[in-house]
């Protein structure tokens, strides 16, 4: 066997035991009389020994020759450590080598494998099989692996049977755009990878299966951000014969589980707020609530001025910042210039001082006066001490901005404590979005979204202002599942396919099997899918989640380590009956 113990596991207890190790060199020290080498596994790492006075010749030289990420093994004995290492778990003991063998030998690599790297970004996703080797990332992975088999186990506990669905599907217009797959057994057709298996588990509720997850590969061609790949995980759900209420219980009491499990935190409140609410308040639909600055809507005290930009505003909207007013005019400036960004986009930034003896002093004095100034501190619950941050402009436009700036503003004031977990769930969505291109409406979530009971009418008259019976579970200002009580009936699906602009013939060629299906006994039945990746990097008290991915892709979508996506040859081309028509 090539190891006894691994590198992480020996104690003062083994002292004077035989044990053969195998691991990475992490570093050696040559003292010339005397040579340590840190040797390195997955679980950890143990210091072996060479001196010249126990040591053989040969074996000596070798130990002095021994460089980086060779991977070695040895045998020896366990003895106590001079000069004991409290910071390292097996810092009281040592190896004494009396065999050492090469197992392969190692370039130098690119970069230094420690916890804190010289490697950029780029280069290490380049060489991922080394930055795995780094304590972060590896620990990341395990991280994972933890909460994965936290959610199969608590799942199975409640009755849940998990099932694989085909990845090889059929292409449906689900929001993004499909990655292609072409067939080369059926000429010009093509499979599509699924965006979510979203059909599939609707089908196995017809099936009768009850209650479904499955910890499931997902594939949208979109632009990429940090915390978004072109490949991503969602642990997948479905569940028959329930109503929202069961939905909502059933995966608070899953989320309640995992940060207990993973984190040990204990989560009791989970509240509930209506879109309309979340947008009005923060701006998004997605609000983190670890803090406060809440929105003030301030067109009734702030337009009735000289003030233009205010009064062509739709909406003049601020948020107190707590402790803001000890912000120099320097600072307040780069919060002006950060809105100015063309990644938010405002055109600039009105604020006002709230002095401890209760007066104010503001950008905009020349327009308003004292009591005004008092009623926008009442508008945005300001104090004594805080400043106020006002935008101004078109409402959706503003409310973002806005936002982003609340985000900015708790990160630099230290209000993001990563090891605070504040869930919220985000109810009655809109069922419908128009979209200004196509001058139509899409489904805000997906065309198998069921209205709110009794608004089912409401599409004939006044179809924006339709909400769905759907919910979003935001942790700490981040979506980690979305879902929604499904339509399982034809006839309720065939109105929806209508006013989603389909026509009768195109609803069928897309959805025609699920269709067909819900006419032999479709059960009431909803869901809800967790983003299994963000969900671990937020559990993980990261922002993003491409350390709790083995192989990521960068944000062209291409893996640098493969090289991929890559061109086909000409006779592959030939075999799938395709033609290249590039463009320059």
């Amino acid at each position: 066997m090539y190891r006894s113990h691994n590198c992480g596991e020996l104690r003062a207890s083994h002292i004077n035991k035989e044990v053969t190790l195998a691991g990475w060199v992490q570093k050696s020290r040559n003292k010339g009389f005397i040579v340590w080498v840190d040797l390195r596994d997955r679980y950890g790492m143990t210091q072996l020994v060479f001196d010249e006075e126990r040591t053989p010749k040969e074996m000596m030289e070798r130990a002095e020759d021994l460089g980086r990420e060779f991977v070695i093994q040895v045998k020896g004995k366990v003895i106590e450590r001079a000069s004991k290492n409290p910071n390292m778990p097996t810092g009281d003991i040592e190896i004494l080598v009396s065999e050492l063998t090469i197992l392969n030998e190692s370039k130098l690599p690119p970069f230094t494998i420690e916890d804190e790297t010289d490697g950029g970004e780029e280069l290490r996703m380049k060489y991922r099989y080394l930055d795995i080797r780094r304590n972060p990332v590896k620990n990341s992975l395990m991280f994972r692996h933890k909460v994965t088999q936290a959610v199969r186990n608590y799942l199975s506990k409640e009755g849940f049977i998990e099932v694989e669905t085909p990845y090889l599907i059929k292409s449906t217009p689900e929001g993004a755009r499909d990655f292609v797959v072409p067939s080369r057994m059926n000429a010009g057709q093509f499979y599509a990878l699924p965006q979510s298996p979203q059909t599939f588990k609707q089908l196995l509720m017809v099936g009768g299966m009850d209650k479904y997850f499955q910890i499931v590969k997902c594939f949208r061609d979109e632009d990429l951000r940090a915390d978004r790949q072109p490949e991503f995980t969602q642990i997948d759900c479905e569940m028959a014969f329930i109503e929202q209420e069961d939905i909502l219980n059933a995966f608070e009491g899953l989320t309640r589980h995992l940060v207990k499990e993973v984190n040990g935190v204990e989560v009791e409140k989970f509240p509930r707020m209506l879109y309309d609410d979340a947008m009005r308040l923060y701006g998004n639909d997605k609000p983190d609530i670890r803090f406060g600055m809440e929105f003030g809507e301030l067109n009734e005290v702030a337009q009735h001025k000289d003030f233009g930009v205010f009064n062509a505003a739709e909406l003049v909207v601020g948020i107190a910042v707590p402790g803001g007013n000890s912000y120099t005019r320097k600072e307040i400036d780069q919060l002006i210039d950060w809105v100015k960004r063309p990644q938010v986009g405002a055109l600039g930034m009105v604020y006002c001082r709230y002095n401890d003896d209760g007066s104010f002093k503001s950008s905009v004095d020349k327009f308003y006066d004292q009591e005004d100034l008092a009623n926008w501190a009442e508008v945005t619950g300001a104090k004594p001490g805080d400043l106020i941050c006002v935008l101004s402009g078109e409402k959706n436009k503003v409310r973002a901005q806005l936002s982003a700036l609340r985000m900015e503003l708790a990160t630099r004031l230290g209000l993001r404590d990563p090891k605070t977990f504040a869930p919220l769930w985000v109810m009655d969505f809109p069922l419908l979005e128009w979209d200004e291109d196509t001058e139509r409406y899409h489904a805000m979530h997906h065309p198998f979204t069921s209205p709110k009971p009794g608004q089912l009418e409401l599409l004939k008259t006044n179809p924006g202002d339709v909400k769905a019976n759907a919910y979003d579970l935001v942790l700490n200002g981040n979506e980690i599942g979305g879902g929604s009580i499904r339509i399982h009936d034809k006839e309720t699906q065939a109105l929806m396919f209508d006013y989603l602009g389909f026509t009768p013939e195109e609803a069928k060629a897309q959805f025609g099997f699920l269709m067909d299906a819900f006419q032999y006994g479709a059960p009431p039945h909803g869901g809800l899918a967790f983003g299994l990746d963000r969900l671990v990097a937020i559990l993980g008290g990261q922002e993003t989640i491409r350390d709790f991915i083995a192989f990521p892709k960068n944000n062209n979508g291409r893996d640098v380590m493969i090289d991929a996506p890559a061109p086909i040859d000409d006779d592959q081309l030939t075999e799938l009956s395709l033609k290249l028509n590039l463009k320059s």
